[in-house]
């Protein structure tokens, strides 16, 4: 079978020529080591599993809500607001065409229901 292309097995995507040697030195010192060694050591060193502490601290409810309201205010900073003359001019456009429709439905309405008394009586 071939490899697929594009996994860490293929030479194109792998470790540079020169590194080889580093690689094999690297994964033979971690396939000596359980899983439940690797993972205590990992748990030790402060990694994955440990306590959490810093920015991913767990927050009180009202620091969270705090932080919502901050990101919010800082998102709208960023949005790029119409002028008066585009808000008008895409507020016609968007009541104009409301209208058309609303008349469009009306009149599919009325012939409908005109051809369903020609039809029933």
């Amino acid at each position: 079978m071939t490899e697929t292309t594009g996994s860490t097995a293929t030479p194109e995507s792998g470790n540079p020529e020169g590194a080889e040697g580093a690689a094999d030195e690297t994964t033979a010192t971690d396939g000596k080591l359980s899983r439940r060694e690797r993972r205590r050591a990992n748990k030790a060193a402060g990694g994955e599993g440990g306590k959490k502490s810093g920015k991913r601290a767990k927050k009180g409810l009202f620091a969270r809500i705090g932080i919502f309201y901050r990101q919010i205010i800082a998102e709208l900073r960023k949005v790029v607001w119409p002028t008066r003359s585009q808000l008008i001019q895409y507020t016609t456009v968007v009541v104009t065409f409301v209208i058309v429709m609303m008349l469009l439905v009306a009149g599919l309405d009325w012939g409908f229901s005109k051809l369903a008394f020609w039809v029933f009586g």
